[in-house]
Order: structure tokens, then C-alpha cells, then sequence
């Protein structure tokens, strides 16, 4: 079976209503207003069954006051059925609302002359000719022209069948990513509870799911689903869907949000895009503000203008004031709410007052960095982020996901973050992201995608930060290795700084153990550090059990003492010395001493030796001072062992 949503659009008055009930048997007017006042004021639903076919039509307003109602059911269409009257013809609603679908890159419709049966043949022919003529180079040139009347029936059964043949023709939308459902309605049901409908644009739903809702972040869980008025464990994108939500009631909820796959989409309030304005509209001015409807939202906003392109739409580095009618420009649109966007997605631009449609365009990037965007270089990042004129986001996705990861540096661009800002929401749209990570230009560290600059940048600074702290610490074997990680990459993405260690130490370049080091550095025998180095290690020796004070023998020796404390360090990593409490003892006198112990404990013909602190400090000329940490030391060794208050040797 498959699925197309139909959308109708046409002046007020010229019997959409009408021809949607008489095609499907359901009147779409639910508002007791609609029906009292005999005009449509906000989106209506019905549906058609045919040989396998379903089509879902949204019935818009013709009013100019309720363009904003026919643009939230526009959004999420598969085709138009543009209704003129055969008694009136083209009216200015009709050019504005079709004028919304081209910009909307509606991809194909079919014509209802309605009322056929109030207009003779001159009539209809005359009304054929305009319609046509409004056509004529759009998504709509060519297509099926077909006079009908809802109140006869003459004509239904044709119109069906070129409705049947826009379904057939129609590309399926992607339902092996994750789910949006931009939100048309909100209501309570009796026995239910919160409802709400839309047209899923992507992925699937299933009951017991759970979802979250953006704007917002509320995370609410499914608990039923109903397409066409019948119950489904799962919908699928291309579909009217109803879903009965948990956790959430209707006063959380509007129009405009979307139900979505948790993490699946963000929202956002800047959008990069190219926009057009239409010939008949006013220039549009930088800093305008606008009214922007995108899927079933409208969000207040302000244009700042990048650049205007040339004729024949190639950026020209225009940087202008304005876009002119019928010219098309690259804008960042900076919103006073928040809306969920991906790129590739289609918006239409209004007035802010009079609300008047001016233009419509494209999302590039949803998730824009900061950044100057009327400098070459700002320029230069539109012309890489657009698809161009055929609109296909996959065959362009490279460009922009290596300029996203460009952007985001060592940080790196989260894998799950491309569906909802680079618009690959099918597996088989990450093609070109397979072929970057296969040919070397990104690299996958975790969750995040890098460039391969990137690594090679940070190696070629962590290869500098090592020779650095060779010559300032020519004594050290090396760097500490989490200094070195905060230095180099403190905003990095985990296991960033690990991949571009792992190349260096592949390569030979650097040797990593608790420290970094070059694989050439050695350390400098001969020179004064050394000769401090000789001297320091020479005290510690000769002192034995009672190490010299660093303060002291700093003095002594006319080094810093931030010096003397940096050699010592360095003899504790070669286990030259080793640190006991607070002190630092030459690793041969305490090597002595715990062969001396066990020397004891041997001749006691395996008696228990006892040793207090008395008898310790007596036994080697010890004050207090160095007796208490080596007993404690030496219980740690196991060459004493605590029973009470006293030891015994082991």
C-alpha cells in the first residue's frame, strides 16, 4: 500500500471543501465556525482508499487571513491539488498559495477546475488557459487539468485516477531514521487523553515508544496510534498519524513542536539558508523582520543577509542591502522561538505586517556557528553547505559534514547529530560519510567524526609541546601525560588526544608511558643540571635514614629550591629515591635497612622478633621524626607487622 499526503490549495470559495468530501465521502470542515459561515478557517482531514493506494488530503483555507493555517498542512504534503473555480478562475489566493507550494518544492500536483457544472466549455477553456499560464515552467507545468464537479460527481473518477498516479510516482520518505512528527493538532479525546496529529515526515512510531516533544524536551511515551481512523502498532513516514500521549497534557502542547525520536533532532533558533524572493514581493531588507513557517511552525524572525548570487544563482559576492525581487541570497535567520529544522528542509518567508508571502528557501545548516557571514570566508561556507537547485542534501553531504567537523576542531561533529543537521535521516545518505572515514579525510574517535587536519594538527602540537619541555626540563624523561592532554586538547573530544598519541608512538615519534617523550630525547649528561642532579642524589645517599631538609640543601648547593624539588621528583620517577610521608629516602638506605630487619628476624630461629618505636629509634640513631614514617613504611612492606600497640618482624 502506499502512503501520499495531498494538500489542497486554491482561492476562498472555489469549493476545496467540497471536492475533498465528495471525493472521500468525509466532510473536512470539523469547526462549528467552518460550518456556520460556509468557509474553511483552519486545516481539515479526510482520507481515500484506493486499489492499493491511500491518500491523506489536508484541506487548507483559502482566506488570506488563515495563510498561516494552509502553510502548517503545506509543509508536510507529497502533492497539490490546486482547486480553481470554472466560473472565476485564477484568483490571488490561488497565485499565493501556489506560489507557497513552488517554494515549498512541492514535487508534483494535479488541477481540479471546480464547479465545472456552473461554467459552459468557452468558460472552462478560457479558465484552462490562465491556469496554465500560472503553471507554465513550475512543478506543475504539464500536469493533469481536470474539470469536475463536486456536486454532479463528473469528473471524480478521473481526478482519483491522476491522484492515484501522483502516489505511485511519489518518492518514499525515510523511514529508517528517526522520527519527526511536526504537529498540525492538539486535543483531548474522552477515554484517551492528549492527542495529537501531523504527517510523519521521518522514521517511525511505535506504541509503547517513548518520544520526546521540541521545543521543550519533554519526554512523553506512546501509548496508541491510529492512521485513518484505525488503531496501529507502528506508523510510518508518509503517513497521517494520530498519536495518544502520556505524560504530557494538551496545555504543554501546540501547534508548530514536533514528537520526535529522543536525540534524534534539536531544536534551534538560527538557521543558515538561501532564500528567493518572489518577482511580485517587495525587496526584502537586511535586518527585515519576518515571519518564517517551516513545517507546522511560524517563528518571528530577523534576515541578515550574507550574500546576494547572481542571475544565474551563483554566489557573486554581492554583499548588498537588500535581495530584489526575484533574486535569491544566502541569510542567517536568527529566531525569537526556537523550531526543530534539518537541513534540506523547506521554510517560506512572510512579512512580518502586512503578513504577505515574500520568498521561501532552504535550511543549510540548523546549527550555524558564530561567526561573521558577509566576509569571503562566511560566503565561501554557504556555497559549500548548498545542495543547489535539485535540492538532493545526500549528494552534498560530504561537503557539509567535512565542513561541520572543519568547524567543531578537535571537539568533532557527534555521529548522532548528522540526521538532524546534516538532513541524512536514511542509512543509505551516510554513503558519503562511509567513503570520508574509508579514504582518511575524517576519522571516527568515539561518538564524534574528526577531521583528519585536525589529528594531524594536534600531533604536530603535541610533537612541539614535548620538545618544549625537553629543553626546559632536559633531566625528565618526559612530559606527564594529563598535563600534556589539558594543553593540547582541554575542549578535545574524548579519546582524541589518545587516536593522535596512538599515530605518533605508530610512527616512532614519541615513546608514552605515565609521560610523553620524543623517541630522540636523551638526557644530557655533563651538563649543570646534571652535575645538580649527581650532587642531589650524592646527599641523599651519604644521609642515609636521615634525609637532608630541601630547603637546606638548596642553600647549600646555591640551586632554587623549585629546582632541587623538580630533581628530586625526577629521582623519585627513577626510583633513585622513593617518598615515605612526607619524606624522601635514597632507595639504597632504605634497601639496607630492610635487610638489616630481616638479617634480625633470621637469627631469631623463628621466634617472633618484637621492635617498638623505642627500640627502632635506639637501634639506628633516629629521632621520632624518621622512626614513625618508616615503621609505617615498613608495615607496608611487610617487613613489620602491627599486633596492639607494638610490631613484630615478619
Amino acid at each position: 500500500m502506499r502512503h501520499i499526503v495531498v494538500g489542497t490549495a486554491g482561492h476562498i470559495d472555489h469549493g476545496k471543501s467540497s471536492l475533498v468530501k465528495a471525493l472521500t465521502g468525509t466532510d473536512p470542515d470539523r469547526l462549528k465556525e467552518e460550518k456556520a459561515r460556509g468557509i474553511t478557517t483552519d486545516l481539515g482531514f479526510a482520507h481515500w482508499d484506493g486499489p492499493d493506494v491511500s491518500i491523506s488530503f489536508v484541506d487548507a483555507p483559502g482566506h488570506e487571513r488563515f495563510v498561516k493555517n494552509m502553510l502548517a498542512g503545506a509543509g508536510g504534503i507529497d502533492a497539490v491539488l490546486l482547486v480553481v473555480a470554472a466560473d472565476e478562475s485564477v484568483m490571488p489566493q490561488t497565485r499565493e498559495h501556489f506560489e507557497i507550494c513552488r517554494l515549498l518544492r512541492v514535487p508534483a500536483g494535479v488541477v481540479a477546475l471546480t464547479k465545472a457544472d456552473a461554467a459552459d466549455a468557452e468558460m472552462i477553456a478560457l479558465v484552462r488557459a490562465e491556469v496554465e499560464e500560472l503553471v507554465r515552467g513550475s512543478f506543475l507545468d504539464g500536469a493533469p487539468v481536470v474539470p469536475v464537479s463536486a456536486r454532479s460527481g463528473a469528473g471524480l473518477g478521473a481526478l482519483r485516477g491522476h491522484l492515484a498516479a501522483l502516489a505511485d510516482a511519489a518518492a518514499e520518505r525515510p523511514a529508517d531514521g528517526p522520527a519527526r512528527l511536526p504537529i498540525d493538532r492538539v486535543f483531548t479525546m474522552k477515554g484517551f487523553g492528549t492527542v495529537v496529529t501531523g504527517t510523519l515526515a521521518s522514521g517511525t512510531l511505535a506504541v509503547e515508544a517513548s518520544a520526546a516533544v521540541l521545543p521543550g524536551g519533554r519526554v512523553v511515551k506512546i501509548r496508541g496510534l491510529q492512521v485513518h481512523g484505525g488503531r496501529t502498532a507502528q506508523s510510518v513516514a508518509g503517513q497521517r498519524v494520530a498519536a495518544n500521549l502520556g505524560g504530557i497534557e494538551t496545555a504543554d502542547l501546540a501547534r508548530g513542536q514536533a514528537l520526535v525520536s529522543p536525540g534524534g533532532f534539536d531544536a534551534t533558533r538560527a538557521i543558515d539558508a538561501r532564500i528567493e524572493v518572489l518577482r511580485g514581493a517587495r525587496p526584502l531588507k537586511h535586518g527585515a523582520r519576518v515571519r518564517v513557517h517551516h513545517g507546522t511552525a511560524e517563528a518571528i524572525g530577523r534576515v541578515a543577509l550574507s550574500s546576494v548570487l547572481a542571475q544565474d544563482g551563483r554566489e557573486a559576492g554581492q554583499v548588498m542591502g537588500e535581495i530584489p525581487p526575484g533574486r535569491s541570497a544566502y541569510v542567517r535567520l536568527r529566531l525569537e522561538a526556537p523550531i526543530v529544522a534539518t537541513r534540506g528542509d523547506r521554510m517560506v518567508i512572510r512579512a512580518y505586517s502586512p503578513p504577505v508571502t515574500v520568498g521561501g528557501g532552504v535550511v543549510l545548516d540548523p546549527a550555524p556557528p558564530k561567526g561573521g557571514i558577509r566576509t569571503a570566508a562566511g560566503r565561501a561556507r554557504y556555497v559549500a553547505l548548498d545542495p543547489g537547485d535539485e535540492g538532493v542534501i545526500a549528494d552534498s553531504a560530504a561537503r557539509a559534514v567535512l565542513r561541520f567537523a572543519d568547524e567543531a576542531g578537535a571537539a568533532g561533529v557527534p555521529v548522532a547529530a548528522l540526521a538532524s543537521r546534516a538532513g541524512l535521516l536514511r542509512r543509505d545518505d551516510r554513503r558519503p560519510i562511509d567513503d570520508l572515514l574509508r579514504t582518511g579525510r575524517l576519522v571516527q574517535v568515539g561518538p564524534a567524526l574528526v577531521g583528519s587536519t585536525h589529528l594531524a594538527r594536534l600531533a604536530e602540537e603535541i610533537l612541539e609541546l614535548a620538545g618544549r619541555y625537553h629543553r626546559e626540563h632536559p633531566l625528565e624523561e618526559g612530559m606527564p601525560r594529563e598535563e600534556a592532554r589539558e594543553r593540547v586538547c582541554g575542549r578535545a573530544a574524548a579519546g582524541v588526544f589518545e587516536r593522535a598519541l596512538e599515530g605518533l608512538v605508530q610512527t616512532g615519534r614519541i615513546a608514552v608511558t605515565d609521560r610523553i617523550a620524543l623517541t630522540t630525547h636523551r638526557v644530557e649528561a655533563g651538563s649543570a643540571e646534571a652535575a645538580a642532579r649527581d650532587a642531589i642524589e650524592a646527599r641523599f645517599r651519604e644521609a642515609g635514614l636521615r634525609p637532608p631538609d630541601q630547603a637546606a640543601l638548596a642553600a647549600e648547593l646555591g640551586r632554587p629550591p623549585s629546582a632541587v624539588a623538580a630533581v628530586v621528583a625526577l629521582l623519585v620517577r627513577q626510583r633513585v629515591l622513593t617518598r615515605v610521608d612526607t619524606l624522601v629516602f635514597h632507595e639504597t638506605a632504605l634497601a639496607r635497612l630492610k635487610e638489616d630487619l630481616r638479617g634480625l628476624k633470621a637469627g631469631s630461629a623463628g621466634a617472633a622478633v618484637p621492635i617498638d618505636v623505642a627500640a627502632f629509634k635506639a637501634r639506628y640513631g633516629l629521632t621520632r621524626k624518621y622512626a614513625i614514617p618508616l615503621l609505617e613504611y615498613l608495615d607496608r612492606e611487610r617487613v613489620t607487622r602491627r599486633t596492639g600497640e607494638g610490631r613484630v618482624l615478619t
